[in-house]
């Protein structure tokens, strides 16, 4: 696991150190330190286990717990240290420069920035064109800012749909394949001047499209065509038919990658993603942004996420483990999912799963949401023991 450099490790706790001075000075901000433990992952409703939306059960890393407790005391200052701090460590991590590096209010900010900058009503075609130079490959990227349709699989994360449809963009979507994973060859067949977007672990179905067959398809698609993979459940990915695209960005201006801290580093309700992609993209998606969108204890605590060597190696390991008992309760009545490198799985119910959403949510469990185009899967997110416990009682007794 990466470890912050020294130095930035001293500038961390420097910052840090400012913060928890001041809480210590203003004692009404004392508050803050009842957010750790059992408190800080006190369920929102009572009784009710929420399998979901695809959150990590465990929370986020004592450090990042410890690091937003001390965070309360800055939050009267712009985040402008942190924001450095954290793009100057992703950049580390990636093997990037740190002008490739976008922070989003999670990565959805990210989907939201990307079907702004590249998609939009294709009729208007007398904006000035942007180059961007594809610096190892001799050619140049070309395309219209805000033109074009966005492709997708379906199913998928719906977000990026949402927001370029609201952006007056054409959306053009291509059934999975037969294995769940990206019907390449169909969405190159529909490639046009806009936006691929390429959910890698996919969202809902957990399943991947095979490294071999994702890099051929970037190599592919054409130069005024962007191409945004969300690698939002990367870590989790075990397969060696996995592997993340980021080395791709070096020869490709097109590509972009979305990464979040929602998953596996349990920070969904802080809210902090970035992605990472050629300066000159970076540069186009920027304008579309607001200014400071992330906030400062969401920044401590993804600085200090980082440092933690056991956060990913802990939270795959028990991510497993449940989905190995889940997979085993679930065999025993006769029901498979797909192949899932994700925390949740996509079950096959064998029939109409929209009212058994409800059925279960009578009981007090809280399932994924109905996805047309698999209208008989449920997709349930991989929680704690005890709540798949708690999900597979329920589900025995609806299918009843």
């Amino acid at each position: 696991m990466p470890q912050i450099p020294s130095l930035d490790r001293r500038r961390f706790a420097k910052l840090i150190g400012v913060g928890a001075a001041y809480a210590l000075a203003r004692p009404q901000l004392s508050f803050a330190k009842s957010v750790t433990g059992e408190v800080a992952r006190a369920p929102s409703v009572a009784g009710v286990v929420r399998l979901s939306s695809n959150e990590n059960p465990y929370g986020p890393s004592p450090m990042a717990l410890k690091a937003m407790t001390d965070s309360f005391g800055l939050a009267w200052r712009y985040p402008d240290e942190h924001t450095d701090m954290l793009v100057e460590m992703l950049a580390k991590i990636n093997r990037v420069n740190r002008d490739q590096i976008l922070l989003g209010d999670g990565s959805g900010e990210i989907l939201k920035l990307c079907a702004a900058a590249f998609t939009g009503p294709l009729a208007a075609r007398s904006e000035r064109a942007v180059t961007l130079a594809r610096p190892t490959r001799g050619a140049a990227l070309n395309f219209r800012p805000g033109r074009g349709k966005l492709i997708v699989a379906d199913p998928t994360f719906e977000a990026i749909l949402n927001y370029a449809g609201v952006n007056g963009a054409e959306v053009v979507k291509v059934p999975l394949g037969s294995t769940f994973a990206h019907d390449t060859a169909g969405m190159l067949s529909a490639a046009v001047e806009g936006l691929m977007y390429i959910c890698n672990p996919n969202n809902p179905t957990a399943s991947i499209t095979p490294k071999d067959e994702l890099r051929a398809f970037i190599e592919k698609c054409p130069r005024d065509t962007m191409v945004l993979v969300d690698e939002a459940y990367h870590h989790y990915a075990e397969g060696p038919e996995y592997e993340s695209v980021i080395p791709l960005i070096k020869t490709h201006s097109n590509l972009i990658v979305a990464r979040t801290f929602s998953k596996i580093y349990g920070m969904a309700g802080l809210r902090c993603g970035y992605c990472i992609a050629q300066p000159e993209v970076i540069q186009r998606m920027r304008p579309h942004q607001t200014w400071d969108s992330v906030n400062i204890m969401a920044l401590a605590a993804a600085i200090a996420s980082l440092n933690d060597p056991d956060q990913v190696n802990n939270g795959r390991r028990l991510n497993r483990e449940t989905k190995d008992f889940l997979a085993s309760e679930l065999a025993k009545i006769g029901l498979k999912y797909i192949p899932s490198e994700a925390n949740f799985v996509m079950i096959d119910v064998k029939r109409p799963v929209f009212p058994m959403i409800g059925a279960l949510r009578q009981r007090g469990v809280q399932v994924g949401r109905l996805f047309p185009a698999l209208p008989n899967y449920m997709r349930v997110t991989v929680g704690k023991r005890s709540e798949m416990e708690t999900f597979h009682e329920a589900f025995r007794s609806v299918i009843a």
